[in-house]
């Protein structure tokens, strides 16, 4: 059996709001999240994701 926890332990542990733990879930980039009832349970081994709201500029120089 897994073990799992919820979504405000994951954001005390990677240091990011319960919603952004949240909004991972529903959008598929957390493996093995599940949700039960209105609450997500996270397998306890699962890596943060990388935020994809920042944006890498490689090769790229300002004007």
């Amino acid at each position: 059996m897994m073990d799992y926890m919820t979504t405000a332990e994951f954001a005390e542990k990677w240091h990011i709001s319960q919603r952004r733990v949240a909004i991972y879930c529903k959008e598929g980039r957390i493996k093995g999240a599940v949700l039960m009832g209105r609450m997500w349970m996270i397998p306890k081994n699962t890596e943060k994701p990388e935020d994809p709201r920042k944006v890498r500029k490689m090769g790229h120089s300002d004007k």
